[in-house]
C-alpha cells in the first residue's frame, strides 16, 4: 500500500470480498540522505504511509512498514547510477518489481502466514490451461495499462499475485473510492516519479551521488555519425538517446541525440530520421506466456521498448540466451538499458533489456519471413 488511490482501493475490494487483509508499505528511500531539498513525495513520504495506515485503520486490519532502504539503494540505485556511467538508461522502476518488491512482500508474506500478495497495478494474471505457466497480460483501461513494468516477475511470484484492478478502469477506480467515503484518495495528486528522485532532475542525483562526476566527464565532444566534431556537452551521462531538448547547440535543423560512447566521452547527434532503427538486441531474458522461443525460428509478435511506446509489428528470434527483434518498419529512439517487452496479442510473452539498436536495412530474416520464405 502506497498510500495512493490504487494500492488503497485494491485493499479495500479484498477486504470487502472476504480476504484476510494485511496492509504493508515499504519504504525505500530517504530522499534527503542524498542531499536533495525538495520535501519527501511519493511511495516514500511519511503521509503517504499514514495515508495507507489511515486506510488500514479504518477498514480494521493490520498494517505495517517494511524498511528495505538498504536492499533498495545497494540494488536498484546502484544499478541506477551504473548505468548511466555506462552510456545506458536505466528503468529503475522495472527493475525493483522484478528484484526487490515481490521478493520484499513474499518474504513477509511467508512470515505473516498470508497465501498472496496483491497491488494496484493495472494488469491481470492467469493460469494457461495448457502450459501450466502464469501468464501476465493487459490491464483493461489501455491507458493505465501496466503490463509492461512487470515482464520480470517470476513464474513463482506471480503464482501468488493478485491484481484485483486488473479489469477496472481509472474512473471506476475512483467511483468505488467515492462510494466508499475515501475522497481524500480522489483529490490526492498521483506521483509520476522515480521514488528516490522527486525532483524530476537525475543529472543533479548523479552529481550528488559520485563526487567528482562533474570535472570527470565535462567538456566532451558533440559528433556527428561520421565523427564531426559540432560542439561541446556537459558530460555523456547527462544524455539519453532520443533527447532533443537542452543539448545547446544550433545545427539549423532539430537535433536528437542518437548514441553515447562512455569510452570517448562523445555524444552522437542528428536528425529524427537518423534515430530510426530496424532491430534490436535483447538479453538477461524473463519469458512469460512462453517458457522459452529458442529453435521456433521467426516468432510474430508486438514489441514496446519503453513504457509509454504503443508497440511496434516485429519478428522474434532467440538464440544463444538473446532474442533478437526485427521490427517490420522503422521504431525511433530505442534505448540501451531500458526494456523490451513481447506481446502476442494482450498476453506478455517476454521480455528483456536492451542491449544495442541496429541502424540501416531491414535485416534479411525479416525480408525472408515478411515474403512468406
Amino acid at each position: 500500500m502506497s498510500g495512493g488511490i490504487d494500492s488503497s482501493v485494491a485493499a479495500v475490494l479484498l477486504h470487502e470480498q472476504g480476504y484476510e487483509v494485511v496492509g504493508m508499505t515499504m519504504k525505500t528511500w530517504d530522499y534527503a540522505s542524498a542531499g536533495g531539498s525538495k520535501k519527501e513525495t511519493g511511495c516514500c513520504s511519511l503521509d503517504s504511509i499514514n495515508d495507507a495506515r489511515d486506510i488500514a485503520v479504518t477498514l480494521g486490519f493490520p498494517h505495517y512498514i517494511i524498511d528495505i532502504r538498504d536492499e533498495f539503494g545497494d540494488f536498484v540505485i546502484d544499478n541506477f547510477t551504473d548505468e548511466y556511467l555506462a552510456g545506458r538508461t536505466p528503468n529503475p522502476c522495472v527493475l525493483c518489481n522484478t528484484h526487490i518488491k515481490w521478493d520484499a512482500l513474499l518474504r513477509r508474506a511467508d512470515q505473516l502466514g498470508c497465501q498472496y500478495i496483491a497491488t494496484g497495478h493495472y494488469a491481470n494474471i492467469r493460469k494457461d490451461e495448457n502450459t501450466g505457466r502464469f501468464v501476465v497480460s493487459k490491464g483493461l483501461d489501455e491507458n493505465k495499462d501496466q503490463s509492461y513494468a512487470l515482464w520480470g516477475v517470476s513464474q513463482e511470484s506471480l503464482s501468488r499475485t493478485l491484481f484485483p484492478l486488473g479489469g477496472m478502469r481509472k474512473t471506476e477506480i475512483y467511483d468505488e473510492a467515492r462510494r466508499r467515503g475515501f475522497t481524500e484518495l480522489v483529490n490526492k495528486p498521483e506521483s509520476y516519479e522515480i521514488c528516490f528522485i522527486p525532483d524530476n532532475d537525475y543529472r543533479g542525483f548523479l552529481r550528488r551521488r559520485v563526487p567528482g562526476l562533474e570535472a570527470r566527464v565535462a567538456g566532451g565532444n558533440f559528433v556527428t555519425k561520421n565523427g564531426r566534431v559540432i560542439g561541446k556537452h556537459e558530460g555523456y551521462p547527462f544524455y539519453t538517446i532520443g533527447q532533443r531538448k537542452g543539448l545547446g547547440v544550433a545545427l539549423g535543423y532539430p537535433a536528437f541525440v542518437l548514441e553515447i560512447r562512455p569510452d570517448t566521452n562523445e555524444v552522437v547527434l542528428g536528425n529524427y530520421d537518423e534515430l530510426a532503427s530496424t532491430a534490436t538486441v535483447v538479453g538477461k531474458l524473463n519469458m512469460g506466456k512462453e517458457a522459452s522461443l529458442a529453435g521456433r525460428g521467426l516468432v510474430p509478435a508486438v514489441v514496446k521498448v519503453r513504457y509509454n511506446h504503443d508497440g511496434a509489428p516485429a519478428f522474434l528470434e532467440e538464440a544463444d540466451g538473446k532474442i533478437r527483434v526485427y521490427f517490420e518498419g522503422p521504431v525511433h529512439a530505442i534505448t540501451p538499458g531500458q526494456a523490451a517487452v513481447f506481446y502476442d496479442g494482450n498476453d506478455v510473452l517476454g521480455g528483456g533489456w536492451i542491449e544495442r539498436h541496429v541502424i540501416g536495412e531491414i535485416p534479411l530474416p525479416f525480408a525472408a519471413a515478411a515474403a512468406g520464405n
